[in-house]
């Protein structure tokens, strides 16, 4: 028995090595045909560029948690070159299917919380607070900032802007997880963020958007209200009536999540692609330079406060990682899917990347407080 493990162990090493083999090769072909003037035949070349090397990531244990990202860049990269299938079907317009897919994920993010949560204010007020605050100010700052410099069409510019006043996304307790900071108090920031949503990211967005586009501020209340505090809400409740009698829902909302981020992200794509092919490079630029100020910014905010390393990497990586689906949903309430739309559907994506690549870094290096420490969160 251990020789036939170890010989399905080879045989499967064996496929995604020839996998990654195929990556390349589909690249190179991808790459040759841009650069010899015929890019839309380079398509499909592409998108198995992206799904080979997402399925050869899954036998390498230190990248397996890029498969998912990788998959996302494969069904953009499709949406780019063959928007007509991602905008409407039979005559339905997709779109429609952005605000309950948002719902559905929010109520995923309530049960897979608890009352518990909220309580880790009392138990941690000085982190929470700095945590929130910090967020709250460091990223609709730099989005402001970002879109003034951007010289973007007004509309594509407020998107910078929509995503820096979002709230947390549950990603980012994952990350904090995975890069040994303070669970617990991730969670909680996130609950509390996520509660003030509907009254900061208006009021945020009437100041700070108003000039690029007009904002109104009572409609986007009612729309937050009703993508995240209801269904968040209605999954508090089911989880406290039906904690550990639904295992198949725990097990398959992660699952749905995914794949409702991936199929906003896709739609938006679709409906935005002229814009993407003009501004795309420098919109990833300034969305990148957006989330790795927050990550830099958000951590220095914490050791100004003389928080604890765990404590500071925590609100790093809450203050730089964003609800960027919630994002995406509030463009699509306003009717301007295909150009507020655009910033939070790249931000998305590019933090799942770089809260990786920091939280595989933070991994290998103490916090200094390993032996004092005892973990009371949860791993979501």
């Amino acid at each position: 028995m251990p020789f036939l493990k170890l010989y399905n162990k080879n045989k499967n090493m064996n496929i995604y090595k020839l996998l990654s083999g195929i990556a390349a090769v589909c690249l190179l072909i991808a790459l040759y045909l841009g650069l010899t003037g015929s890019l839309p035949q380079a398509g499909p070349f592409f998108i198995l560029f992206f799904l080979a090397l997402a399925i050869s990531f899954r036998g390498f244990e230190k990248l397996k948690g890029f498969t998912y990202t990788t998959i996302i860049f494969a069904a953009v990269t499709t949406a780019l070159y063959y928007p007509q299938y991602f905008q409407q079907f039979n005559g339905f317009k997709l779109a429609v299917l952005i605000t309950p897919l948002i719902q559905l994920i929010m109520f995923g993010m309530g049960t897979s919380m608890s009352f518990q949560d909220f309580v880790g204010v009392v138990k941690m007020p000085k982190g929470v607070l700095i945590g929130v605050i910090s967020h709250f100010i460091i990223m609709p700052s730099i989005g402001y900032t970002l879109a003034n410099l951007s010289g973007f069409p007004p509309e594509i510019a407020a998107g910078i802007i929509l995503i820096g006043c979002s709230p947390n996304g549950m990603a980012s307790n994952v990350i904090s997880y995975l890069a040994k900071a303070n669970l617990a108090l991730s969670i909680t920031i996130t609950a509390i963020s996520t509660m003030l949503a509907p009254i900061v990211t208006p009021v945020l967005m009437s100041l700070l958007a108003g000039a690029f586009v007009k904002i109104d501020t009572l409609h986007m209340m009612w729309d937050i209200v009703k993508m995240v505090i209801i269904p968040i809400g209605a999954g508090l409740i089911f989880n406290k009536l039906f904690s550990g009698k639904a295992k198949w829902l725990d097990n398959a909302m992660p699952l749905v999540s995914m794949g409702g981020i991936a199929f906003i992200i896709v739609i938006i794509t679709a409906a935005g692609r002229d814009s993407l092919l003009t501004i795309g490079p420098t919109l990833l630029l300034l969305v990148l330079i957006h989330n790795l100020s927050g990550y830099t910014l958000g951590y220095w905010s914490g050791r100004l406060f003389k928080m604890s390393e765990r404590d500071c990497r925590t609100i790093a990586i809450e203050v730089g990682m964003q609800n960027g689906g919630l994002a995406s949903g509030i463009a699509k309430e306003m009717g301007k899917m295909a150009t507020v739309g655009l910033a939070p559907a790249v931000f998305g994506p590019l933090m799942n990347i770089t809260g990786s690549i920091l939280a595989s870094w933070w991994q290998g290096k103490p916090t200094g407080d390993e032996d004092t420490y005892v973990e009371t969160g949860r791993a979501h």
